[in-house]
């Protein structure tokens, strides 16, 4: 077995595909490295302007001190304590206007969101009959608005039923680590059976847009020019329409579905980033980096295949490559996805693969003439080659399909090397040839190449 021609040559092709891994490592490296930079860019448009939002409110905070006594050492102590009580709204109505828009720095790009949000927020004032009582002590109440990274925030107007408009203080005023604003209230506000409070508010970002469904019943309305939203949070929107143009979406909840309700104690404790939410991201759709980083994934694929074309063409013919011959044109494999990198960071994805395609059939065109005697069969391995180069393309576009249309490509191959080597004895291969114009006594020396 060792000093057959057959098993020197596949060892030395499986060696060749071997040697091909390094500079296909290289270049998987150099994607991730490139799209680190990209990445590096997002974080820098994030420590700009602002990061992710989450909008939580409208809300009312209610300062309160309970008077009790307790008996100690068989005394009566007077003993107080402050908490806030946070009233929640009946119905939460939002309506926003997103438009996004594209920040270069250098070569690569990000998007940062504006919305326009409207908030209408109607409130019950007999869900306060429970701080009703001669030994609770109620302070001046005030609207809480929170948001993930006030920086974002742009023009905020508040009214109360239409009335006149409220003033605006910066600050959540309330414990822990919440971002927003807040709006003081009169003390008699507390005293009217139905509060109806409308805001306006600017708010920018990038990533993720959320709201907090406070209302026992609640409901989102978010209109963007952005084409690729990336719909996530705790709730998908109940309705959808995406377009190229942008898309509109609709979410709806009630305290039935996500129990809101419960995380407001009189502790103050509320875990305000954990709240349950609607949410959609400003998503950036499969680039030129996760696209060439997927095409390299198929590019031992592409190797095999045209190694395997080119040994089914000496098997059935009385040409012979060298394995040189072979490595070469596996570079010129790789050197398309370097190719295909260079170009689609400033002329796109597709034009660059391409670009990278004419490119590499013109370099093995010209050298395949030489190698295969001829332009025939230059030109048949090269339509070849472009025909891999469109179906990878394909496999690439179609993530649903990649499955299918890969296994189709390894049945058409495997196929077509049966049907070529149908009557083929493939046992000549391993019977060394003794050269004719030698004395039958000399012993031919073992070539490693046939």
């Amino acid at each position: 077995m060792m000093k057959s021609p057959l098993f020197w040559k596949a060892s030395t092709l499986i060696g060749c595909i071997v040697l091909l891994l390094i500079p296909l490592t290289l270049v998987s490296m150099l994607v991730n490295g490139r799209e680190g930079y990209r990445s590096d860019v997002e974080d820098a448009l994030r420590q700009s302007t602002s990061g992710p939002q989450k909008l939580v409110g409208p809300l009312i905070a209610i300062p309160a001190t309970e008077i009790y006594t307790r008996i100690e050492e068989g005394k009566e102590v007077e003993h107080k304590r402050s908490f806030i009580h946070f009233w929640l709204p009946e119905s939460l109505m939002v309506d926003g206007n997103q438009n996004v828009e594209s920040r270069k720095i250098g070569i690569y790009e990000g998007q940062i969101w504006h919305n326009d949000i409207g908030l209408k927020a109607q409130f019950d004032s007999s869900k306060l009959e429970s701080l009703q009582g001669e030994n609770i002590i109620l302070g001046k109440p005030y609207i809480v608005v929170g948001v993930s990274d006030a920086r974002g925030i742009g023009t905020v107007t508040a009214s109360i039923d239409k009335g006149d408009a409220l003033t605006v203080e910066p600050g959540s005023a309330v414990s822990g680590d919440l971002q927003g604003l807040h709006i003081p209230l009169s003390e008699g506000v507390l005293q009217q059976g139905k509060l109806n409070v409308d805001l306006s508010l600017q708010l920018s970002g990038t990533g993720s847009f959320s709201v907090v469904p406070l209302g026992r019943n609640s409901e989102l309305s978010l209109q963007s020019n952005w084409p690729h939203p990336g719909f996530v949070g705790s709730f998908l929107p109940v309705t959808r329409k995406i377009s190229d143009t942008g898309f509109q979406a609709q979410w709806k909840s009630s305290w039935f579905a996500n129990d809101l309700g419960s995380q407001f104690s009189d502790t103050g404790r509320v875990p305000w980033y954990n709240l349950k939410a609607f949410s959609v991201s400003v998503a950036t759709p499969a680039d030129q980096y996760q696209l060439t980083d997927r095409a390299l994934k198929y590019a031992i694929l592409l190797i095999v295949l045209t190694f395997m074309a080119f040994f089914i063409f000496e098997t059935l013919t009385a040409l012979q490559l060298h394995p040189m011959q072979y490595l070469l044109v596996g570079l010129s494999l790789v050197l398309f996805y370097l190719v295909l990198l260079a170009l689609s960071e400033h002329i796109g994805f597709t034009p660059a693969w391409i670009a990278a395609s004419l490119v590499g059939a013109l370099m093995n065109g010209t050298y395949l003439q030489a190698v295969l005697k001829g332009w025939r069969n230059s030109l048949l391995f090269t339509g070849a080659l472009l025909g891999l180069d469109g179906v990878m393309w394909f496999l690439l576009r179609s993530e649903d399909s990649a499955l299918l249309l890969g296994t189709g490509v390894l049945l058409i191959a495997l196929f077509a090397v049966m049907f070529l080597t149908r009557n083929f004895d493939w046992y000549s291969l391993s019977r060394p040839k003794v050269a004719a114009d030698k004395p039958s006594g000399d012993d031919e020396p073992l070539r490693v190449w046939k």
